[in-house]
């Protein structure tokens, strides 16, 4: 039986406050960005893979395709027990998916993922700005439309054959009552500030020259 909305949205605001928070902490104090993912069970909602960006290694590891990684390769390694990433599993980013991590998504058989923060709050409340710089400049193919028809035009779509992207605003638009909806409304604000001090870190260390392997996400 699918998890109802109220379940779902406690379990990935848990999962980000007591996992993926303390796990970035640590990562933007090395020079690392504030980025997170986790794999969760369809079935029950426990935690398969908890991880967080790990570009001091490679500019590829954002959160996402770290998790990913971990997931294949470190915790279900043998693919006859490993959850099905199809059937089996629910992801969640902290941060809406870059094209690299869509596309890692796709890639890797996961349908349905969550995300907290909009491409929008990265730009403007983390000043990183890239996710809609990459998905504007290289994968807006401009035709006989206008530019302003361009500019109006989604930067992906968020339901697709191969996933299903939503935000956490979304589960709380399918909560029945206005307190039920003020309250999870509430905790999304409270778990989104507990990022305040972490973007605040790293901005502060791009100042001071701990940069990450990539300029990028």
């Amino acid at each position: 039986m699918p998890a109802s909305a109220r379940d779902l949205l406690s379990t990935l605001l848990r999962t980000i406050e007591h996992e993926i928070v303390p796990m970035t902490r640590d990562g933007v104090a090395s020079g690392s960005k504030v980025f997170g993912a986790a794999i969760l069970s369809r079935h029950d909602l426990a935690r398969l893979t908890v991880v967080t960006n790990n570009e001091r290694v490679s500019p590829l590891l954002h959160g996402e395709i770290n998790c990913i990684q971990a997931f294949f390769t470190r915790d279900f390694p043998d693919p006859a027990s490993r959850p099905d990433p199809q059937t089996d599993c629910i992801f969640l980013a902290t941060h809406e998916p870059c094209s690299l991590c869509l596309s890692g998504i796709a890639w890797s058989g996961f349908r349905e993922f969550y995300y907290l923060f909009t491409y929008e709050d990265s730009r403007d409340l983390f000043a990183i700005p890239y996710d809609i710089d990459i998905l504007q400049q290289v994968f807006r193919v401009a035709g006989t439309e206008s530019e302003e028809q361009v500019e109006r035009r989604e930067l992906y779509n968020r339901e697709n054959k191969f996933f299903s992207g939503k935000s956490f605003l979304s589960l709380v638009e399918k909560l029945e009552t206005k307190e039920e909806r003020e309250h999870w409304l509430a905790e999304i604000e409270r778990v989104k500030a507990l990022y305040n001090a972490l973007s605040v870190t790293y901005q502060e260390g791009k100042k001071a020259g701990a940069q990450t392997a990539s300029a990028w996400k």
